[in-house]
């Protein structure tokens, strides 16, 4: 942090840092002013006495604040959430979309407690069960769709159309543990709610009952898939190693491929091969929670250098947590970018070179020479942690 100029017509002013967001373009030197919880300006060279705080980015990746779109942060009530501050917007990721941790019933306490609480910006896909993930644990790993009784579209159309602001979409699981055979009835009732609320669905998948190809079928333009790279049953490579013909064929209708790392969704096989035939994920998120939080994933910005690993540039691995996200959700105007007049998130991170060993969900090792380390969050135009 840099000396303060009284009376200068910025707040805080990150200089000297390579500013990458796809959003705006290519990545080039720029400083980026901030007046109270905007982008004042983005340019070269800044004078330094125009700001009343400085971060010296010198040598440093600077990026609009990190978007999680899967993340489980209804701590005290879903037995494997977390908070959201200390893994969130102190690690750089200063948005995310709680993916299902909260059903119709269980919603408001997620509104009053978190949402209305938290410094990292939290928006929510509401899950089909009304109970949302309440009962699943690390003791009891069993799913809220073990009983279809607690799918209720009505209920969820009715919640999601009463907190538009907040809720962004349905979210559904499909695998054995949660929906054991019922898994495309539960699948339709899930596209009932979000057809209704007029929102994306996300489908998480893996271990499922049913074929990948016929999950597939059913999904629209829009819709999410995450744990889409997981190493399980039922994935997205045939035996053979190459890429379903469903799998391209949703892709190219739109259907938008989500990593969802967690404790069991992201395999460095399943994604290399993937990425070798030219199939790539739209998003790139933790899934974080209780059980992962700890290693394999502990953070978006190691998900995204095992990415870097397996050979996306800086430029893509951003895109794929800023500008993607807030398209798929339709995050309100001015997140997931730097332009002049959007809201002041930013991220700063140094790109360490040398050997760091990275671990997937299947406990596969890998090193990578490129590591992404958070300097510096910015949420709303002040530094988080000053």
């Amino acid at each position: 942090m840099g000396i303060p100029s009284p009376g200068a017509q910025y707040d805080l002013l990150i200089a000297g840092g390579t500013v990458v967001d796809p959003s705006q373009g290519p990545s080039a030197l720029r400083d980026l002013a901030i007046s109270g919880h905007k982008i004042a300006r983005l340019a070269p060279d800044i004078p330094g006495r125009h700001a009343r705080k400085i971060v010296d980015a010198t040598g440093m990746v600077v990026t609009p604040g990190l978007i999680d779109i899967h993340v489980h942060v209804y701590d005290g009530v879903m037995p494997i959430s977390i908070p959201a501050d200390p893994n969130c917007v102190a690690k750089g990721v200063t948005t995310v979309v709680d993916a299902g941790s909260a059903g119709a019933h269980t919603f408001p306490g997620f509104l009053k407690h978190v949402v209305n609480t938290a410094d990292t910006r939290v928006f929510a896909l509401l899950n089909l069960s009304v109970i949302g993930q309440a009962s699943f644990s690390r003791d009891v790993p069993h799913g809220e769709l073990l009983d279809l009784r607690y799918a209720n579209p009505r209920a969820t159309i009715r919640v999601i159309e009463a907190h538009h602001s907040v809720i962004k979409g349905v979210k559904v699981r499909l695998s054995r543990m949660v929906a054991e055979e019922d898994d495309l009835r539960a699948l339709e009732l899930a596209k009932e709610a979000a057809a209704g609320a007029g929102v994306p669905l996300m489908v998480h998948v893996g271990d499922t009952h049913s074929p990948l190809s016929e999950i597939l079928a059913r999904l629209e333009k829009g819709d999410i898939v995450t744990h889409a790279f997981h190493g399980q049953d039922g994935g997205i490579l045939d035996a053979t190693g190459r890429i379903l013909t469903e799998v391209r064929a949703a892709t190219e209708r739109g259907v938008l491929l989500d990593v969802g790392h967690g404790a069991r969704g992201f395999s460095f096989d399943v994604a290399e091969k993937a990425l070798q035939q030219d199939i790539s994920p739209w998003t790139i998120s933790t899934d974080l929670h209780l059980l992962n939080v700890a290693g394999p994933v502990f953070d978006l910005a190691t998900t995204l250098s095992k990415f870097l690993l397996l050979g996306l540039s800086v430029e893509q691995v951003v895109e794929r947590t800023t500008s993607n996200p807030a398209k798929t959700f339709a995050l309100p105007d001015g997140l997931g970018t730097l332009k002049e007049g959007a809201e002041a998130d930013v991220a700063v991170f140094s790109l360490a070179e040398g050997d760091f060993e990275f671990a997937d969900a299947l406990g596969v090792t890998r090193i990578g020479h490129r590591k992404l380390i958070l300097a510096a969050a910015i949420k709303a135009g002040r530094v988080y942690g000053s």
